[in-house]
């Protein structure tokens, strides 16, 4: 006999519902010899009444006399499968008196699951008892087995659409003590590097993240894994526990679950208290969840390598160092968005050219390395076609050719800003990009909106615009990262983008920062912002 079958038939509480005190007193009897606990009842009243008070401590079968004073036992087996608290408990009729064939067929009828002819042989009703219990017991256990594996299947879901290693971490974390309806430990080493010890104190508490020794995840999958992959299982006795982590709330003996998806990369280590992965089924849930929490902390963590080299890779594409033009001033500020988005093509140039100072923005369709990629190849063939000598308009139909002929079917926007040696004029040829917004010394502002086609397309290019400034005025560049927000109309981005640049600051390091806090914050897209100030006292280069 298996350790479950064992289980299932082990002696259980019997509630006995009898108005003959003998016929009680035999059935507790024959019970008690067999090792089960009774509580007895002398009519249907007073047995309702034991299963009311009983609380959570239910017996596991009723044994019920069909004639009772008060009742019969029908009535009695109906109101117990009635109530959600006892639906499941398993009712036997005996009866010396019902015991004809319509008695059998509406006391099962009637919510009974066995049904006994007295006088009964005591072998047979021990038996009886005993598949009664192995029915309640093996109900139970798949209805708690339904909502564990329902359990699991929401804690994997949450660790796998974890963004970040903080979420991440309360998922893996609350789903084991979700899981397991009780306090859970899990230590593992973040994408950072940094070993973590977290702990929830059950399925409805706030998981709590604290640093952790440098060397305890070592110590803890040495005896299990050591540098192999896959998962096990590990009976740890309370003193190895409290020695390996003496701040940790859970008491007495655990079973730590070990997990780890590539060789020498870090596992993910998590403990429960020892009596609640008692069985093979709970402990092969929590190997499961452990093993879905590995999987998803080694993709985050390879996301986060892939997406720290990509990030790494686009800078490499940006300028070092801004230009210094006599009689101006630039700042810049570049914002790559979130760690949990993809790299775009947002990039930004200023150079010193023949004509004057260049200042360009753009931005290439899509978010993926290829984006980022494009962007590199974009901003150097600009600033080969500007040393050259070409003029705004010519530089776009240049890049535009190009853009057509080696990434076909891509677009990018892209904004030329010349500014003339003596300062007087700006020379503007757009590509479809944001336009740029220049700020008169007087407090005026507007947005420069002439501008052509995206650059890709293969369309005319119109002649460059021009505009005359004056001394302390400031010219804003910016990607549409910085203004877009979802479910508001572009427009009104920018007038609000256009009133507090001129309610910001005048210094030009100042402005940028004030814009960025302003309109920066939690933004799904990158970010660039490039600011020209034209010196007061600016009369020629």
């Amino acid at each position: 006999m298996t350790e479950t079958a064992q289980r299932d038939a082990a002696p259980g509480t019997i509630l006995v519902i009898d108005d003959d005190e003998t016929n009680r007193y035999i059935l507790t009897s024959w019970l008690t010899r067999a090792g089960h606990t009774v509580l007895g009842a002398a009519d249907g009243a007073e047995g309702l009444d034991l299963l009311e008070s009983a609380g959570r401590t239910l017996p596991e079968v009723a044994v019920i006399d069909v004639q009772l004073p008060d009742m019969t036992g029908f009535e009695v087996c109906e109101r117990i499968k009635a109530d959600p608290r006892t639906a499941y408990l398993p009712v036997v009729h005996v009866s010396a008196v019902a015991v004809h064939t319509e008695d059998h067929t509406e006391g099962l009828s009637r919510g009974a699951d066995a049904y006994l002819d007295q006088p009964i042989d005591p072998n047979e009703f021990l038996a009886t008892v005993t598949a009664a219990l192995r029915y309640a017991r093996a109900r139970r256990r798949a209805e708690h087995l339904t909502l564990r594996l329902t359990t699991l299947n929401r804690a994997t879901l949450d660790v796998y659409r974890a963004v970040g290693f903080h979420s991440f971490s309360a998922a893996a974390t609350g789903g084991a003590a979700s899981l397991m309806s009780g306090p859970a430990t899990a230590v593992f080493l973040s994408p950072q590097g940094l070993p973590v010890h977290s702990h929830a104190a059950g399925p409805d508490a706030a998981p709590v993240s604290m640093p952790a020794r440098a060397e305890l995840l070592d110590q803890l999958v040495s005896p299990a894994l050591g540098g192999g992959t896959g998962v096990d299982v590990v009976p740890m006795p309370a003193g190895r526990w409290k020695a390996l982590l003496p701040l940790d709330p859970i008491e007495g003996d655990v079973v730590l679950v070990v997990a780890r998806t590539k060789r020498n990369r870090p596992p993910v280590c998590v403990a429960v208290p020892a009596a609640a992965a008692r069985t093979t089924d709970e402990r092969e849930l929590l190997q499961q969840l452990v093993s879905a929490s590995a999987l998803a902390l080694e993709a985050l963590r390879t996301y986060n390598e892939e997406h720290a080299l990509a990030l790494a890779l686009q800078r490499t594409f940006l300028p070092d160092r801004l230009p210094d033009a006599p009689g101006t001033a630039l700042a810049v500020r570049y914002l790559p968005a979130s760690d949990h988005a993809e790299i775009g093509g947002d990039f930004y140039e200023a150079l010193q050219t023949p004509a004057g100072l260049l200042l360009a923005i753009g931005d290439v369709a899509g978010h993926s390395l290829v984006a980022a990629t494009v962007m590199g190849e974009i901003r150097h063939a600009l600033r080969a076609y500007a040393l050259e000598g070409h003029p705004p308009h010519h530089v776009l139909e240049r890049l535009d050719a190009l853009l057509a002929h080696t990434r076909p079917g891509l677009t990018v926007t892209l904004c030329l800003v010349l500014v003339e040696p003596d300062g007087s004029r700006l020379h503007i040829a757009n590509a479809g990009h944001i336009p740029p917004l220049l700020l008169g010394p007087d407090g005026s502002a507007a947005y420069l909106p002439e501008h052509g086609p995206l650059l890709g397309l293969r369309l005319p290019h119109p002649p460059t615009h021009v505009h005359p400034t004056a001394p302390g005025a400031r010219l804003v560049l910016i990607t549409d990262g910085l203004v877009e927000v979802r479910n508001q109309d572009l427009d009104d981005s920018l007038a609000e983008f256009l009133d507090a640049a001129v309610s910001g600051p005048r210094e030009l390091e100042a402005l940028c920062d004030f814009l960025l806090r302003s309109f920066g914050e939690d933004k799904e897209d990158d970010i660039a912002l490039l600011a020209l100030h034209l010196g007061e006292g600016w009369t020629s280069a």
